[in-house]
């Protein structure tokens, strides 16, 4: 089919009936996007994959157990035939024809009323692209004009996020790549952006040259005055009619005093949303090859900071309950008390031959994975000069991920039938 005759459009589809023949892979990649628009999804089929009986079970799209018929059409503004029968997928196109409404074929783009798109969006753009019936060059083009709108090849409108407020963003544990689209929109939309010491640095060189950056890791006096000091910034900014973005490394909410700012931005009466990012000890020991769970050998994790040591008064740790845990044990901003910290685990119980990792500057260049055990942390924090950033990993998930170092603590798999989905 020429491409004359194709003619792009936008479907509101919003609390509007469309139906879905067939429930096999590819109406498992349509009826998630149907759901997005807010349509009224209707799967007819005999049988669906587990996939879209999960979000059936949720009560985000229903489904007819049978054949198709032709009346599941009427009151319908949409179909699409997804079944691997030409037959009935040329009963669907043609009880569609007779009602007037477009259909989708999977299987033959030619007798078909409609295409489906190769749809992506960005920056509050809605990019959808048609290359006659060839979907892979479709999702090529796509792929590169949004890679252009991200990268600033092009620009999009509105140049900045609408309205004066504040938004907290997690920019992951430091590699630029590993903060999620939607805080790197919310960072190059910003007229201010408040940011960390470990927020990702390269991606503060890529916003454009009229935003103001203020580097909060250089303010003067103590650590609480500080911590005033930048709720203050964002609310004033915020307040003066500015679109405000307070700049963290990992998660807002782990160890971030994230929730203090959102305090005070309530407290000042001043718009403020959440942009979460990676967690840092959970990504950094993914990035470096460790896991924090592992079948049969740790059902839980257990994230501790560490910038107190243990019996400090101001401490709110437990370390005689910690040490009784059985799981792993990831520790932030540990590197200082590490020994009082190590020495605490062993009083409590845990052995001195439990594995530990220190994983430092993770995701960085100079991330380096430093492995011990409880009872030569202390020693091997000094030889080995290690500084902070750094998560330490606690436990033997250690050992899974290196065996050749703990070759007498690398344990069986569970006998467990089935693992864990998560």
């Amino acid at each position: 089919m020429d491409d004359a005759y194709v003619y792009p459009t936008g479907l509101l589809l919003a609390d509007r009936r469309v139906v879905v023949v067939g429930g096999g892979h590819v109406a498992q990649r349509r009826v998630p996007q149907l759901i997005a628009a807010r349509a009224r999804v209707v799967v007819v089929a005999p049988e669906i994959s587990p996939a879209i009986e999960g979000l059936v079970g949720a009560g985000e799209a229903s489904w007819e157990r049978r054949a198709f018929v032709a009346s599941d059409l009427d009151d319908t503004w949409y179909v699409i035939a997804a079944t691997d029968d030409p037959d009935v997928n040329r009963q669907v196109s043609e009880a569609a024809e007779q009602r007037r409404i477009f259909c989708v074929r999977s299987d033959d783009a030619g007798a078909a009323t409609a295409w489906t798109p190769a749809v992506g969006r960005e920056s509050g753009v809605t990019v959808a692209v048609l290359a006659q019936a060839d979907p892979r060059r479709s999702v090529r083009v796509r792929d590169q004009v949004l890679e252009a709108l991200r990268n600033g090849e092009f620009t999009s409108v509105p140049q900045r996020s609408t309205g004066p407020g504040v938004t907290l963003v997690g920019g992951g544990p430091g590699d630029p790549t590993l903060i999620s689209l939607a805080g790197r929109n919310a960072l190059m939309g910003a007229d201010v952006v408040v940011a960390d010491r470990l927020a990702p640095r390269e991606l503060l060189g890529e916003l454009p040259a009229d935003v103001e950056l203020i580097d909060v890791a250089k303010l003067p006096r103590g650590r609480s005055a500080q911590q005033e000091e930048i709720n203050r910034i964002i609310v004033e900014r915020a307040m003066s009619g500015q679109r405000v973005v307070r700049f963290k490394g990992g998660d807002n909410f782990v160890f971030g005093r994230g929730y203090e700012e959102i305090l005070a931005c309530r407290a000042a009466g001043v718009e403020v949303s959440v942009i979460p990012g990676l967690t840092s000890p959970v990504a950094v020991p993914a990035i470096a090859g460790i896991p924090v769970t592992h079948r049969g050998v740790a059902h839980e994790f257990t994230v501790i900071s560490g910038h107190l040591p243990p019996g400090h008064e101001r401490s709110l740790t437990d370390w005689s309950a910690v040490a009784r845990l059985r799981g792993t044990l990831l520790l932030m901003m540990a590197v200082e008390h590490g020994s009082q910290i190590s020495a605490a685990l062993l009083e409590g119980g845990r052995p001195a031959s439990t594995p530990v990792a220190v994983v430092s500057d993770g995701t960085m260049p100079g991330e380096r994975t430093v492995l011990s055990t409880l009872g030569e942390l202390t020693h091997d924090l000094s030889a080995l000069d290690v500084r902070p950033p750094a998560i330490i990993v606690v436990g033997e998930v250690v050992a899974v991920a290196h065996p050749e170092r703990y070759p007498d603590l690398t344990p069986e798999a569970e006998d467990d039938a089935v693992a864990l989905d998560g």
